[in-house]
């Protein structure tokens, strides 16, 4: 079992009490008795539903290497059978572990954060620069006040590179975790209108992300969106913050990281780019160009910690979506009980991560994008899109005209905010509205026919995912059926 960290380490870093005989080390760090790993520390965190303290014994029974406590609770916790950390609170107790990992670091870190394309730009990076290091990288989504000083726990002492990403909904979230990360480079993907029910307009939510620079290490350089209308109060920002080296991404010709050529397919994009005053071609596989814009920067990242950009624009190849952010299935469709209906194929196209209105207009782009067969449709299947305040209704409206400009003419939509746009909506855009997840279920499924491509879009929260399951459910896959004739 290779050590993350050994105890004497993982005591002192933390100020920790320790109890009962110490194992030499721990294999990783769990917050969670469920994926806990055996070797694993267990940190019982207390968030906002639960409490970990209560699956302590949970954590045991997998094999925790030992348990981080916090002292107020010890008296309830009973005799437990293995080794414990007493500390004061666990999640500031994790902050420590995660300044100290970052402390005994040599590897060149990189920070994600914006409106859109965060999760995307940082699984990117961690694919590109496994093609030249060991690379660690935030797991799923952990962006957010606990997340990252997990991920930072984490690293290992000996990787190369590391990624992390950083999000937030107000103002002062991100300040105090990129200080813990200390990046050498930071990216800032596009400022869009997410969690506009938290600021009162899009410049405060530059501002907001734009606290990432304030970590930055001497030296370091930022990496913004030159194509977004938001660049210059970043760059000002940037350097207002001590950054001396700001660099831009984008179509714009005065971009360091400049696209030249761009051909956008089905199922891949080829690109060139000029990159440090490198020419790069490279094939992006997956589609859309958003994905584009978010290998811009990845390129420039990539460039600006040294990483050999041939092997880097090579591992674009082996790009794909992940899922609820872009990800596709190939269903088959047993067709209808008459010949003007035979069997094929249904393209699902599933976004059902994440929405604001401009990832909307992303997805819309890339389902208007997605060739149809025989006589199938392009529908787009769209929740509300969640944290707008009172900007909520007009913003769903507005992709009215989104929607009209693209060659999707059939819209399935669910959410009480959705109400707003299927009253947007003209007559010749065929519309199918209901209140939830539940109602749309049976017409979307019943609706389908072969040569369809269905993109499902909405706010996590509205459970959209439930719709994705439900066709992945109800038609196999490809190869699946394929396996079954």
């Amino acid at each position: 079992m290779s050590l993350l960290w050994t105890s004497e380490a993982l005591v002192a870093a933390m100020d920790g009490r320790p109890l009962g005989p110490m194992p030499d080390g721990i294999s990783g760090i769990s917050i969670d008795s469920r994926s806990l790993q055996p070797g694993d520390a267990f940190f019982a965190i207390k968030g906002e539903a639960m409490d970990g303290h209560d699956f302590a014994t949970a954590a045991i029974k997998a094999g925790a290497g030992v348990l981080v406590v916090a002292e107020g609770k010890l008296p309830s916790l009973g005799r437990l059978t293995a080794p414990i950390i007493v500390v004061e609170d666990v999640l500031v107790a994790l902050e420590k572990l995660g300044v100290a990992s970052r402390a005994r670091s040599s590897a060149k870190i990189i920070a994600v954060t914006g409106s859109a394309g965060k999760t995307t730009t940082k699984e990117a990076l961690r694919l590109v620069l496994q093609a030249v290091g060991k690379v660690h990288a935030s797991a799923q989504s952990f962006n957010n006040h606990w997340g990252v000083p997990l991920t930072l726990a984490r690293m290992p002492d000996d990787c190369d590179y590391a990624v992390f990403e950083i999000g937030m909904n107000h103002p002062d979230e991100i300040r105090p975790l990129v200080k813990m990360v200390r990046p050498h480079v930071a990216i800032v993907t596009m400022i869009a209108a997410a969690h506009l029910g938290f600021f009162r307009n899009l410049d405060e939510i530059a501002k907001a992300k734009a606290e990432i620079f304030e970590g930055l290490e001497p030296e370091g350089a930022a990496v913004l969106n030159r194509d977004d209308a938001r660049f210059k109060l970043l760059d000002k920002m940037a350097h207002a913050a001590g950054v001396e080296h700001v660099y831009g991404f984008g179509e714009n010709a005065r971009s360091t990281f400049k696209l030249t050529k761009c051909e956008l397919h089905a199922d891949h994009s080829d690109i060139i780019a000029r990159i440090g005053g490198h020419e790069v071609t490279a094939r992006i596989g997956a589609p859309g160009r958003h994905m584009v814009q978010n290998v811009l920067a990845v390129l420039g990242a990539a460039h600006l910690v040294g990483a050999d950009l041939d092997k880097v624009a090579s591992a674009l190849t082996d790009l794909s979506a992940e899922r609820g952010r872009g990800k596709r299935h190939m269903l088959r469709h047993s067709g209808g009980s008459t010949s003007s209906h035979p069997g094929g194929s249904i393209t699902l196209i599933d976004e059902s991560y994440n929405a604001n209105p401009a990832s909307m207009a992303a997805a819309m782009a890339l389902l208007n994008a997605t060739p149809v067969t025989g006589e199938g449709r392009r529908i787009a299947v769209l929740g509300d899109m969640l944290e707008l305040g009172d900007h909520s209704a007009k913003l769903h409206a507005a992709l009215a005209d989104l929607i009209v400009g693209t060659g999707t003419r059939t819209v399935f939509l669910g959410g009480p905010e959705m109400r707003a746009l299927a009253e947007a909506l003209p007559a010749e855009i065929e519309t199918e509205y209901r209140a939830g997840v539940e109602e749309l279920r049976p017409v979307l499924l019943a609706a389908l026919k072969p040569g369809d491509v269905v993109m499902i879009k909405s706010s996590k929260g509205i459970g959209f995912a439930k719709l994705v399951d439900a066709l992945l459910g109800k038609f196999p896959a490809e190869s699946t059926a394929r396996k079954q004739t």
